[in-house]
């Protein structure tokens, strides 16, 4: 038996060489010897009593505890390693690879000396061995003065495959449910100190899997999440460690989506939804309507959702709602070719849901017939009802337009002989156009047979079933009548052209025998004129003017002149009444004339001589005088 003391991890408290002293190389064969070939690397450990003592150099292999005092000038730490090829040695402390300086010194026999040993030295010093084979490692605690020391991870660790999984204290350990956990608190301290433990706070009781600095926690589920911390504790003073458990669920799918139903409800009753599956869903949408397409995943942490069309980000129009989760589809006409996707991922896992969009085909239907055209003998058709048609219903025809329509045949129908029934030929003209006469036509009762022939039968088998047509009626029974006219009256209207004037006459309905009557009746005749043209000498008249006056002033703006204007007749030239004339434009009777600036002169009005200034075309000034201005 060896002197194992209590211990964590493969290490116990202890300063330095004693006669209890033995080399264990704990990852080599014993039995067959320490140098087979092709070994592993093993680092050889070293197992003593505990016990603190002082002293200014320190020399010590691992497996042990240094405990630095106010004296320690060096320490030295050995590591033996075997295997073969021969192991690399490479040194770390607290997880990260020891940087060599003048105090920290790497030695040809890959020792790590620490010179002039300061508090920053506290940590553990962990010694790697590695050749092609492998690699082993082991650590050895340098504390001050045999306070509690921690060997403390600031590592993350996601598992998400493995039934079981250790971490050191103080990593952040992110698991799947029904894993089994350990928890490593390595401690060192002289005396050894004491470990306890804590989730959230509160001590963990001893129906806890717990072993001094090992805590296990079998099949985890989401109650174990939380913070669980290590306190190592002795006479020196304490120092605790902790780490964050978090359980993981992967994504898995849900049955239902409640924000969908909720949604959906606010989007209206022409709103088609659909949940994506593992194995993939089909929803069926008409042409240019939207769609709403939900992702029911659940998993912990909560997964976060990525939408993709055909395996590509979606680019079309679009809307995520929900938080993600609902994918709402504008407008359906723009993804018909390819696969939606839903991709749920967290920590844990990630799983992905599908379905795609089918587009309700607008097509031609027939099915439905017209009435028959007859009820009976060889003519009776129906026609095929042609109809655009949606989901069964019947759209507006210019939905089709872009799809062939099916051929339409006629079905023959009701071919079947016909009831007896009488047969009328059309009226023959009437005897009269006016003034009442006759007009006949001839009734037979016969039977359409089925193929259209008509079989003249005995007017008994008709008048079974609709009493005889007439065969004789009165027509034009309105009087006859006509347009008469009274004499053409006087040619003296008024002038409208040279010795060209109007005259007139009464037109007006009447009987053959003279009476009266109103002009409606006579509306479907021609209707004689009741005024013409005639020629008359009053009206060979014209306008005859005169010369102009002379210009009532030589300059200015208010100059004029005159002339007569009389309307005459052509022979006599004698004045006539002017509305004789009318027919032609009458001629102007008066002019402006010498619309000139003046200049100061003297301006004749009424045969006086007048005395004005001129300015701009008006006068300023006037003077009366006798003689020149």
């Amino acid at each position: 038996e060896y002197p194992f003391h209590r211990h964590v991890s493969g290490f116990t408290s202890s300063l330095r060489t004693s006669s209890a002293e033995t080399f264990i190389p704990t990852s080599v064969d014993l039995a067959n010897g320490l140098h087979r070939p092709h070994q592993k690397p093993a680092i050889l450990r070293k197992i003593s009593a505990a016990q603190q003592l002082s002293a200014s150099e320190v020399v010590t292999h691992l497996g042990q505890t240094v405990v630095l005092a106010s004296g320690t000038l060096s320490v030295l730490l050995h590591c033996e390693a075997v295997g073969n090829p021969k192991p690399t040695i490479s040194w770390a402390k607290n997880g990260e690879e020891v940087k060599y300086n003048d105090r920290l010194l790497l030695q040809p026999d890959d020792s790590l000396q620490i010179l002039a040993p300061v508090e920053a030295d506290v940590g553990f010093y962990a010694c790697n061995a590695s050749n092609a084979l492998g690699s082993d490692s082991v650590s050895i605690a340098v504390t001050l003065a045999g306070k509690p020391l921690i060997k403390a991870s600031r590592a993350t660790v996601i598992n998400t495959e493995s039934p079981a999984v250790s971490v050191d204290i103080g990593s952040m350990l992110k698991t799947i449910q029904k894993a089994n956990v350990s928890i490593n608190c390595q401690v060192a301290g002289v005396p050894e100190a004491k470990v306890t433990w804590f989730k959230n706070k509160v001590k963990l009781s001893s129906t806890h899997h717990l072993h001094d600095g090992l805590l296990l926690i079998a099949n985890v589920s989401l109650s174990d999440q939380g913070l669980y911390s290590c306190k190592a504790a002795n006479l020196h003073g304490e120092v605790t460690e902790s780490s964050q458990l978090l359980v993981l669920e992967p994504p898995r799918p849900l049955p239902y989506l409640e924000d969908l139903t909720a949604v959906l409800s606010s989007a209206g009753p022409s709103t088609h939804s659909v949940l994506t599956s593992p194995s993939g869903t089909k929803l069926t949408v008409s042409p240019g309507s939207s769609a709403l397409i939900g992702c029911a995943v659940d998993g912990h942490p909560t997964p976060n959702i990525t939408w993709l069309y055909s395996g590509e980000p979606l680019s079309l129009q679009h809307q995520l709602l929900a938080a993600g989760r609902i994918l709402q589809i504008l407008n359906a006409s723009d993804f018909t070719d390819g696969e939606f996707s839903c991709l749920a991922q967290n920590e844990a896992g990630s799983l992905t849901q599908v379905t795609s969009l089918a587009l309700q085909e607008y097509q031609w239907s027939a099915d439905k017939l017209t009435a028959c055209s007859a009820s009976c003998g060889h003519r009776g058709l129906q026609l095929p009802q042609l109809r655009c048609l949606l989901d069964g219903n019947e759209v507006n025809a210019s939905y089709c337009a872009e799809t062939p329509q099916p051929p339409l045949q006629p079905l023959a129908c009701n071919r079947r002989d016909c009831p007896s029934r009488w047969m009328v030929t059309s009226w023959s003209s009437c005897t009269r156009s006016c003034g009442g006469g006759v007009q006949t036509r001839r009734v037979t009762c016969q039977r359409l047979t089925a193929k259209g022939n008509s079989v003249p039968v005995s007017n008994e088998a008709c008048a079974l079933v609709s009493k005889r047509p007439v065969d004789t009626q009165n027509c034009n029974r309105q009087p006859c009548v006509e347009w008469a006219a009274s004499s053409w009256g006087q040619c003296n209207g008024p002038c409208i052209g040279p010795r060209l004037a109007v005259q007139h006459r009464q037109v007006f309905c009447q009987t053959k025998d003279g009476t009266s009557v109103s002009s409606d009746q006579c509306s479907s005749l021609p209707r004689p004129l009741s005024t013409q043209n005639c020629w008359t000498d009053v009206c060979g008249v014209h306008w005859r003017v005169s010369l102009w006056t002379v210009c009532t002033a030589t300059c200015g703006n208010y100059s004029f002149q005159s002339r007569r204007v009389d309307c005459v007749h052509i022979r006599t030239n004698k004045p006539v009444m002017e509305h004789h004339c009318s027919w032609r434009p009458r001629p102007a009777n008066w002019q402006r004339c010498n619309i000139t600036p003046c200049e100061n002169g003297t301006l004749l009005r009424g045969g006086e001589a007048e005395c004005r200034s001129w300015k701009e075309g008006r006068v300023v000034s006037q003077k009366h005088s006798t003689g020149p201005c």
